[in-house]
């Protein structure tokens, strides 16, 4: 596990894949800031986004997909509407059928990091939603392993 000042020392180039997300004015709570939920929403979006682009994942059609089986966050400073987001993506672990992103949000045109969390996905079969003996799919091995960082070269 990352330690907290590690984290919260990130920065933008600690991350491969970059994706923009608008806030709405519905993302915002009583507090005028983003609601803890919407953090989990985007990071899941920003992870998908980049599975179907960039590993062949088909949605509607893949015969496997990722499960998540565990999520985590930490918050370093708010964002609210009318900031734009700036989700930095990269993993962090590949096993056989999982892996462990790590997620960051900042704020275009504002340094330092308002949030990193931690998603792990294990890749089920989509008939009995269990990890295929196989593991997962070679397309998404090298999907993933295009924006691991700190990890090994791997024998595909």
């Amino acid at each position: 596990m990352t330690g907290y000042n590690q984290l919260k020392s990130r920065s933008r180039s600690d991350y491969p894949y970059m994706l923009e997300y608008r806030t709405r004015w519905s993302d915002n709570d009583m507090y005028q800031h983003m609601n803890n939920s919407i953090y989990n929403f985007l990071y899941d979006s920003v992870i998908n986004t980049y599975l179907i682009k960039h590993c062949a994942l088909d949605p509607q059609n893949s015969s496997q997909y990722g499960m998540v089986v565990h999520s985590h966050n930490d918050y370093f400073a708010s964002i609210s509407f009318p900031a734009v987001a700036e989700l930095g993506l990269r993993v962090n672990k590949i096993g056989k059928s999982s892996v462990t992103y790590e997620i960051a949000l900042f704020e275009k045109g504002v340094e330092g990091v308002r949030s990193v969390g931690e998603f792990i996905q294990v890749f089920v079969d989509r008939e009995t939603a269990r990890p295929n003996a196989k593991g997962m799919g070679l397309e998404m091995r090298e999907g993933l392993q295009r924006i691991a960082v700190g990890l090994p070269p791997s024998k595909l």
